[in-house]
């Protein structure tokens, strides 16, 4: 986890400081301006760090604010960068065409100031769309056939929500959008695949009665996400109990004879030594044959032993990057990243864009979702 942040501060300070170059070259600055401008950008680099302070201290208030100055801003200057690297891909392709075409091309040349005021408006707009996007829940519809299914059963709905992360951020207001959404699909079992909070939950207890007010007629079911060890597992684990979820870790239970559904920890847990590692193959294996295996896993990790014991396994924890283009780079480290996936042995893998958000509460070309999956007998 040190790893991880110290990682994190280098690359956001890293690109803070490649802001303020640019910011310096477009314009001419007076010391007291630059002065000001490098505490601002230093107090939006460790805003992160001052939320969680804030929370810890009960300033509330102060963290909500800081949370939505600080995540919007990490969004902007991030889309700044990734705008700017383009920019300067064409800086640098007008730069050759001159030297090896002999060509004036001065004139396509970009100045100080479009470089710096380009990327910044494209990063604004493209936050302020992602913003509308991130509460504008999906509804993604699956139908799977199997002869697993009792035949007399018509249907089972089956509603997964994954990543919703309650807390400074997604709070009362997005949740109730996605509660409205579960609600509507009218669940015969609700599941939740890991991340149900965010890192700071110590005051997000107002957000259970949505959570609780949801049914459904054969239970609810949750596991871990790394989310889960960073905000503090005792406290995770309660608030999702308390919300109505039975949490499977590293077990299975089979329901009313038609579904088995099993749930392991998610990997982070390993640090943190409260992982239950217990293999997949060997908690389907104990589940009653011949019957349809849910397996709920955070992370859309496939592990080769378990393959063709489990029919569907649903995850989430990608986002789908959340903004493009992150989405590219998490396409490298999870390829099964978004969507619906056959798998060696007969088995299946569905992984969630989430619902809510971590970090910018913003979303671009990944929407949020809620997912509903119909299992009819084949």
């Amino acid at each position: 986890m040190i790893l991880f942040l110290l990682s994190f501060f280098l690359l956001y300070g890293g690109i803070h400081l490649f802001f303020y170059v640019r910011l310096k070259a477009a314009f001419q600055l007076t010391p007291w301006i630059q002065a000001a401008v490098v505490l601002c950008l230093l107090v939006l680099l460790i805003s992160p760090i001052l939320v969680r302070l804030s929370e810890r201290q009960g300033y509330e208030g102060a963290a909500c604010f800081l949370s939505y100055l600080g995540y919007s801003w990490m969004g902007v200057v991030f889309l700044f960068f990734v705008a700017s690297l383009c920019l300067d891909f064409y800086r640098l392709a007008v730069l050759l065409n001159s030297r090896i075409g002999g060509m004036d091309l001065h004139h396509l040349y970009p100045s100080a100031l479009i470089l710096f005021l380009a990327p910044l408006l494209i990063a604004v707009t493209v936050n302020i769309y992602g913003y509308f996007e991130a509460i504008n829940i999906r509804t993604e519809h699956l139908i799977i056939k199997s002869a697993k299914i009792p035949k007399n059963i018509e249907k089972l709905r089956i509603v997964q929500i994954s990543d919703v992360h309650v807390g400074m951020i997604v709070r009362e207001g997005r949740l109730e959008r996605m509660m409205a959404a579960v609600k509507k699909a009218a669940p015969d079992i609700l599941v939740s695949t890991g991340d149900l909070v965010d890192g700071q939950i110590d005051n997000i207890h107002g957000s259970l009665p949505l959570l609780k007010g949801i049914q459904a007629k054969y239970g609810k079911y949750a596991v871990t996400g790394n989310h889960e060890f960073y905000a503090g597992l005792d406290q995770a684990l309660d608030f999702t109990r308390m919300a109505g979820f039975t949490v499977l870790r590293g077990e299975g239970i089979n329901i009313a004879g038609m579904i088995n559904i099993a749930g392991v920890d998610d990997p982070a847990g390993k640090r943190t030594g409260r992982y239950r590692g217990i293999q997949e193959s060997k908690i389907v294996a104990d589940l009653p044959k011949h019957t349809y295996t849910l397996l709920l896993k955070h992370q859309p990790i496939i592990d080769p032993e378990a393959l063709g014991a489990f029919d569907l396994q649903l995850s989430g924890h990608t986002h789908k990057g959340q903004i493009f283009p992150f989405s590219m780079v998490t396409g490298l480290v999870f390829p099964l990243q978004s969507g619906s996936f056959n798998l060696p042995g007969g088995s299946r893998l569905y992984v969630s864009r989430g619902a809510g958000t971590w970090g910018p509460p913003v979303r671009f070309l990944s929407p949020p979702e809620i997912t509903i999956l119909d299992l009819i007998p084949e």
